[in-house]
């Protein structure tokens, strides 16, 4: 892969190319650092309403920081009627090509490499990992593969009626995270490893470390991130999830 919004993806613990990840593996490879993301225009935000005009097309923000987006990405929709998810470039009600950019890129990823998640108009909810029934659930899985394929990693998700829930990707200077440091990124990894479903903490941790711009070694059980300042020791079982964990400030 090269060119667009692709990255080759790298072997957790070789660094060589390796396979295209899968739905379940994009999940892991968005999710520590969407939650990053989605901590921080929180933070940006505040207490707020939305709204959208995708004619104009428009995202905006109001309340406590008002804000609107300089670019809005519809995603697609979850709809509780026919369980399923619909991307938006199938939508009967078109959209312009701005609108739907990310969405058919990501088709394009998931057609050249069989991810039928990515590259089918409609999604049935019993599909999707874990079988969810809740719009909301199916929107944020689809918008984590989204975020992993084209390295855009700002999300919201909003109610558009009937129970439906409609997936946005969008872009803001305030959006973009600060340099890291040791207490933020030490949030990220513990909040994450308690609140968020990964299916494996090494690929997660990994993804989240390169896609950061932080060190990332691999020696046997064990992984060292490091950034300016601070350095993270985790420690792995056979199943790739985390049994310890510790963070040191002060050290590169």
């Amino acid at each position: 892969m090269s060119g667009g919004p692709f990255r080759a993806w790298l072997s957790v613990t070789t660094g060589s190319v390796a396979l295209v990840p899968t739905f379940f593996e994009l999940q892991d490879d968005a999710a520590l650092l969407s939650f990053e993301h989605q901590l921080h225009l929180s933070e940006t935000i505040g207490e707020h309403a939305w709204e959208t005009d995708l004619a104009e097309p428009r995202f905006s923000f109001t309340g406590s920081h008002p804000l609107t987006c300089t670019r809005v990405h519809l995603l697609g929709s979850a709809a509780p009627g026919p369980k399923s998810w619909l991307w938006a470039w199938a939508n009967p009600s078109g959209y312009r090509d701005e609108i739907i950019e990310l969405a058919l890129a990501v088709r394009a990823f998931g057609e050249e490499h069989n991810v039928p998640e990515l590259s089918q108009a409609e999604i049935p909810f019993d599909a999707m990992p874990g079988s969810p029934t809740d719009p909301a659930h199916v929107t944020a899985l689809m918008m984590e593969a989204t975020k992993a394929v084209t390295k855009q990693w700002t999300g919201y998700q909003g109610p558009v009626g009937g129970g439906t829930r409609a997936g946005f990707l969008i872009e803001h200077p305030e959006f973009v995270l600060p340099a890291p440091a040791g207490p933020r990124v030490s949030r990220v990894l513990q909040q994450g490893l308690a609140d968020l479903h990964l299916y494996d903490h090494r690929r997660a941790f990994h993804a989240y470390a390169v896609n950061r711009g932080l060190g990332a070694q691999h020696n046997g059980p064990q992984m060292y991130i490091s950034g300016p300042g601070f350095s993270v020791s985790v420690q792995f079982n056979p199943q790739n999830l985390v049994t310890a964990m510790s963070v040191n400030m002060g050290q590169q």
